[in-house]
């Protein structure tokens, strides 16, 4: 259970910083008889639309399906712009340093 959850966090540290990811995890004895356990909380069989660190799940009794919902956006116009990830959303904010609040262009998004 413990290297599900590390799995878990780890592949939640990698969406964190962009990069669009797929895992299969293979359920494991112990697991919820009705669904599917993600960072401690159990999911019904099923589609899983949005999970709350940005995945989209498919669950069944033999295993778990995860994809990251993320884009990056490795380009962007102006160089007094900062990247920030809003989680609420699943998206990365690109704004300018000075003033969070406008937003700056973005030329194309990684996913």
């Amino acid at each position: 259970m413990r290297s599900f959850l590390a799995f878990f966090v780890a592949v939640g540290s990698i969406v964190t910083l962009g990069y669009a990811a797929c895992i299969t995890v293979f359920r494991e004895p112990g697991w919820p008889q009705k669904g599917c356990m993600i960072n401690g909380k159990i999911y019904p069989f099923g589609r899983i639309e949005r999970t709350e660190f940005c995945f989209t799940c498919d669950c069944d009794k033999y295993s778990i399906h995860c994809c990251s919902v993320v884009t990056h956006p490795p380009h962007y116009y102006g160089g007094e712009c900062k990247i920030i990830f809003n989680r609420k959303r699943c998206d990365y904010d690109v704004v300018p340093k000075g003033d969070p609040s406008k937003a700056c262009t973005v030329i194309s998004r990684v996913g």
